[in-house]
């Protein structure tokens, strides 16, 4: 089954670090742009960070300076490194791709299920 899985959210205190990762399925065969996005509750998602194929990111204004996004395209795995982290930054990150599968089925979009990031004292 296609899956993007998010992990390593969850409590830290204001000035703290936190670095998500999102891991593709081993049904997805190559994957184009991913990105994060957040949701703040009662608030619209947006966009966080998009990195290319060829591995070049680009980041939202509010994050630029403390997040750091990468990936690595052997494992298949996305990484958000958040530093300096503010209150600001608690939301559920989502993890989102661009892909085709061993099936050759091309997805475009694709949502992971979330991780919840709180940013708290």
């Amino acid at each position: 089954q296609v899956q993007l899985v998010e992990s390593g959210g969850g409590l830290v205190q204001p000035g703290g670090s936190l670095r998500l990762s999102c891991e593709a399925s081993r049904d997805i065969f190559s994957i184009s742009a991913m990105r994060w996005y957040r949701q703040a509750p009662g608030k619209q998602r947006e966009t966080v960070a998009v990195i290319t194929s060829d591995g070049s990111p680009n980041y939202a204004d509010s994050v630029k300076g403390r997040f750091t996004m990468s990936r690595d395209n052997a494992k298949k795995t996305a990484y958000l490194q958040m530093n300096s982290l503010k209150p600001e930054d608690t939301a559920v990150y989502y993890c989102n791709a661009d892909f085709v599968t061993i099936y050759r089925r091309t997805f475009l979009h694709y949502w992971g299920q979330g991780t919840q990031v709180t940013v708290s004292s």
